[in-house]
């Protein structure tokens, strides 16, 4: 049987609203490497970016952006046989991709998610199980709160987990 293949995925979020996703990174997992990465701006359907703050995204940064529906072919494309999604708390990346998809008339993806906030909560004993601690206990660089560092980041935390379940790392 074939190595199973999952992205791991993250949104920046314009403002408060779900459909508001102006920044996805993803990260392909097989055979427990990180064997290719996609990210993009998007234009959110609002102008306003409530968190600048955060992300450091801007209205300028993203007024040239595709839209989600026509980054979606290419993020479609990347998704092709992947078995599951994996994300650092995960219920809000679920929300946003569903959000998404469904304000562009988008069926969503047929794909169960993995949410790493949870597994390292169950797996490893931390103050605090926020993507930069996690990150920094497992050893893995992130420019945290970049969608595309914060995807790889995620993948690899799984990596990590999983090698620690089976008595590795």
């Amino acid at each position: 049987m074939a190595d199973p293949v999952y992205v791991a995925l993250d949104f920046e979020t314009a403002d408060y609203q779900p459909d508001s996703a102006c920044a996805v990174g993803l990260a392909k997992v097989r055979g427990g490497e990180v064997v290719d990465t996609l990210y993009s701006l998007i234009r959110p359907p609002r102008r306003r970016v409530l968190f600048t703050w955060v992300h450091g995204i801007t209205w300028k940064d993203v007024q040239g952006s595709p839209t989600f529906l026509e980054f979606w072919p290419q993020m479609a494309s990347f998704l092709q046989g992947v078995t599951h999604l994996v994300a650092h708390n995960a219920p809000f990346d679920r929300r946003v991709l569903e959000a998404c998809c469904q304000s562009n008339g988008i069926a969503l993806p047929d794909l169960p998610f993995v949410c790493t906030l949870r597994e390292s909560r169950r797996k490893l004993k931390l103050p605090s199980h926020k993507l930069d601690a996690v990150c920094r206990c497992c050893g893995i660089p992130l420019d945290h709160h970049h969608a595309g560092s914060d995807a790889i980041a995620a993948a690899r935390i799984l990596i990590y987990l999983q090698g620690e379940s089976q008595g590795g790392e």
